[in-house]
């Protein structure tokens, strides 16, 4: 695919995704808060069968919101559902996973340092990654372990480890943190097709013919919609996560991997508790804190300059050579990267003064971090990472 075309389908891809995903994810905190602030209701109310009323201001105007225990004696005319926001999203994620890491596998999936995969290989178990895991999520969320939250959670917690950890031992470290967001945005939509929408269509059914409404629908998308309520940040969260190197890029990358989606669960726990009016701070500072120490145990070594290397003389001539050489496809004037076809986070190198006004980049991403030139596509050594780093020292 021409690599420009390629720009613009990501882009309005990419644009259509966050939409969506913000109108998903806000009507499902919206909800989640409403459900939680809902107050026992007046008694002319409560005959009617409304089970919580809630009152509220926005943009000049008072709204008053009531939920019934199961039903209203009768469908209104008017009935507003909220699904297509979750099916977008899936959709329009499931078009950008698929454009970036199946049709680009080769630069964003693959790397040959992990696994030397075909393109079909990766492309195969990409998606029969998300198929295993969100099957494994379906046969137990069809279970009675539903009625136990914890059991279940621990379980889930478990089967993610192992699906993160396999994932890191056949694609790129991009290329597993996506795939474990697809394997968990497919379980949040699915959520919504297999349990949240069949129970809400099975509610309006009975109100229409008259029938007593069957409670255990509406407990099924409740616990459906509990566990979507607590892969929220983690989701957004792996969309990001591509920014961040410092977290994919480490040896145990899986294992950093599901530190984060137990601490953003955890933020998402204290807001939960805040709705019900109580106040548990020590979640959120410890979520905190377990994020400080995830910074400080996966923080890369700082390469440290012998007294015999430091006495090697580098001159400008040799790192602008070397730049050139190794950064020089993805970050000039006019890039040659088959792929990158501009130059990337607008960094172009073009003179000593310019790689100088990036040097602490440099050093942390392509001598520390050693997660640049991206994949190592261009192969550079660790003697030539290591004479930059002497460069980059004499010329302070």
């Amino acid at each position: 695919m021409d690599p420009y075309i390629n720009e613009w389908l990501n882009l309005i891809i990419r644009f259509a995704h966050l939409i969506t995903g913000i109108a998903w994810i806000g009507a499902s905190f919206y909800f989640v808060w409403l459900d939680n602030h809902l107050e026992t209701p007046p008694e002319h109310k409560a005959k009617q069968g409304i089970g919580g009323d809630l009152w509220a201001i926005h943009g000049g105007g008072f709204y008053e919101v009531a939920k019934y225990k199961l039903a209203p004696p009768k469908m209104p005319t008017t009935l507003h559902w909220f699904k297509w926001e979750a099916y977008t999203t899936w959709i329009t994620g499931f078009l950008l996973l698929s454009l970036m890491f199946y049709v680009g596998a080769e630069s964003y999936l693959i790397d040959k340092r992990v696994a030397d995969l075909s393109q079909l290989q990766a492309i195969g178990l990409g998606i029969g990654s998300i198929v295993v895991g969100v099957g494994i999520y379906e046969a137990l969320v069809r279970t009675k372990l539903r009625n136990h939250g914890i059991v279940l959670g621990l379980i889930l917690i478990a089967v993610a480890t192992a699906l993160s950890y396999g994932l890191t031992q056949v694609f790129s470290a991009r290329g597993a943190y996506m795939h474990m967001g697809a394997i968990i945005g497919t379980i949040m939509a699915g959520n919504v097709f297999f349990g949240i929408m069949p129970s809400q269509r099975a509610l309006v059914k009975a109100v229409e013919e008259g029938t007593a409404p069957d409670p255990s629908y509406g407990l099924n998308a409740k616990v459906r919609s509990t566990h979507n309520t607590y892969t929220t940040l983690p989701i957004i969260f792996i969309m990001i996560s591509n920014h961040y190197p410092m977290t994919y890029n480490h040896s145990a990358n899986w294992l950093v991997l599901i530190a984060i989606i137990l601490i953003t669960a955890a933020v998402r726990q204290y807001f939960v508790l805040r709705h019900f009016g109580k106040q548990k701070p020590l979640v959120l500072v410890g979520s905190v804190v377990a994020t400080i120490a995830l910074a400080f145990v996966i923080a890369p070594k700082s390469v440290e300059i012998t007294a015999e290397q430091a006495k090697q003389s580098i001159s400008d001539q040799q790192a602008l050579s070397l730049i050139e050489q190794r950064c020089g496809s993805c970050h000039s004037n006019n890039n040659t990267d088959d792929i990158f076809t501009t130059a990337q986070a607008g960094v172009i190198f073009s003179d000593i003064a310019s790689i100088k006004q990036w040097a602490p980049r440099i050093k942390a991403r392509a001598i520390d971090a050693k997660d640049m030139p991206f994949m190592n596509k261009t192969e550079m050594t660790d003697e030539e990472r290591t004479s930059l780093a002497i460069w980059l020292a004499q010329a302070k």
